[in-house]
């Protein structure tokens, strides 16, 4: 019964250089499974230029068009392979006689802690070589000393499972030593133990970066310190109509928003916490920067989405994850400057991929060094954030005290996590 194994995921090149390259899932179906290799795509650095999905609630069929969201990024294509496979279900008989909701062990969790003098660029560095090396951030903890060092705390998991050997550990190591050079003065990595715990509490906000962090639109107050330059203003716009009128069985979900990095991701993972069920859906390629999706949708239950209150609920939702997905600001914090990144948390725990990466990315394009970093989570509105926080140091070409420094900061880093 099913497919090879192999068969599960095929990855076709791209004829010609700057194709998108073609992958296409085929196997048992589960809840959520589109949200999961979207989110898997997306941390692999790629752009899904369209796609198709199909299922009959049993088995599925998957068709997504990719491409690298720039052109220095490398993408091992056979991981790729290997970890969507591994998130798909068993095409075997065995998978139907056992419980399809179980889930694996989590991934035990390493601390990669190293102790270096302090340069410019150094953290966005070693976050690219932790995404080269398929290795997630879960926490993190980077304090610069008064005398210009650096003490780095990085709680990984290692999406290939391979951490524990002695040749994964000394390819790290080879990775990082490359990066670190002379200035490394001693670098270690060992499994978590309580020290995880320790840093893995809720973070402290305080009341008045919750209200503007958390907010679930953004007003026109907020247009100037989330920095919508003139061009973004199109963000405010973004249409979701329900239509039970075309199928006797399904919802159609039509949905009309400008294109982003990480938009399908956003979509279904929204739909996926809502228990919402997938029969088909389409995404269009881009249009003059905006997107259409056709999605033909049912409730947990198998019917229909018909009542008023049920509709309105998750065309709102939707329409805040498509035009909000990330919360962006800048604040003071004592007599020092953060800028606060945050994200919802799936369900499932999981948070948003290569954040850590794309801030710190634009910021060293700013030419800003951090003097602290920290992630941790927070709940508000009764939902969970993953919580970015960046102290930044003010020797730099910006005036930070400045709202237009700030601004443009701000615009910066939204830009880059956006993809625009």
């Amino acid at each position: 019964m099913g497919v090879p194994s192999d068969d599960v995921v095929l990855i076709q090149k791209g004829k010609k250089p700057g194709e998108p390259h073609v992958i296409t899932v085929n196997c048992p179906d589960k809840h959520g499974l589109g949200c999961d290799i979207c989110r898997i795509i997306l941390d692999f650095g790629l752009y899904i230029t369209k796609g198709d999905v199909s299922t009959d609630g049993i088995w599925c069929y998957m068709v997504f068009w990719v491409v690298p969201h720039s052109s220095s990024i490398f993408v091992r294509w056979p991981s790729l392979k290997n970890r969507l496979q591994s998130i798909c279900p068993s095409c075997s008989v065995t998978f139907y006689l056992n419980d399809q909701t179980s889930h694996s062990a989590a991934s035990p969790v390493y601390l990669l802690k190293f102790f270096c003098l302090d340069r410019k660029e150094l953290l966005h560095d070693v976050t690219q070589v932790l995404c080269e090396l398929e290795l997630t951030i879960q926490k993190v903890k980077v304090t610069t000393t008064p005398d210009g060092r650096v003490l780095d705390l990085f709680f990984i998991t290692d999406n290939m499972e391979l951490l524990h050997t002695k040749e994964r550990q000394d390819d790290t190591y080879k990775q990082l030593n490359a990066v670190l050079g002379e200035s490394c003065i001693s670098c270690e990595l060992k499994l978590a133990g309580p020290e995880y715990e320790c840093h893995h509490g809720i973070l402290s906000l305080s009341p008045a970066v919750v209200e503007e962090l958390f907010r679930s639109e953004l007003s026109d107050k907020e247009t100037r310190s989330q920095a919508l330059s003139p061009d973004m203003t199109k963000l405010k716009k973004a249409n979701v109509v329900v239509d039970n009128s075309l199928s006797p069985a399904h919802t159609l979900l039509q949905l009309h928003c400008v294109d982003h990095k990480g938009l399908f991701y956003d979509v279904l993972r929204t739909l996926k916490d809502c228990n919402i069920k997938i029969a088909y859906g389409r995404f269009s390629p881009t249009f003059n920067g905006y997107r259409d999706i056709d999605v033909f949708i049912l409730q947990k239950d198998g019917k229909k989405i018909v009542g008023p209150d049920k509709q309105n609920g998750l065309c709102s939702r939707l329409k805040v994850e498509m035009l909000h997905p990330l919360r962006v600001i800048i604040s003071n914090r004592g007599p020092d400057t953060e800028l606060l990144v945050a994200n919802p948390v799936e369900l499932s725990g999981k948070g948003r991929p290569r954040v850590f990466y794309d801030v710190t990315l634009a910021l060293k394009g700013l030419g800003i060094c951090i003097f602290s970093a920290e992630i941790g989570r927070h709940s508000s509105s009764d939902r969970e954030w993953e919580v970015y926080r960046f102290l930044l140091d003010e020797n730099c070409r910006f005036l930070l005290s400045s709202m237009v420094a700030r601004n443009q900061i701000v615009d910066r880093v939204r830009r880059m996590l956006m993809g625009w």
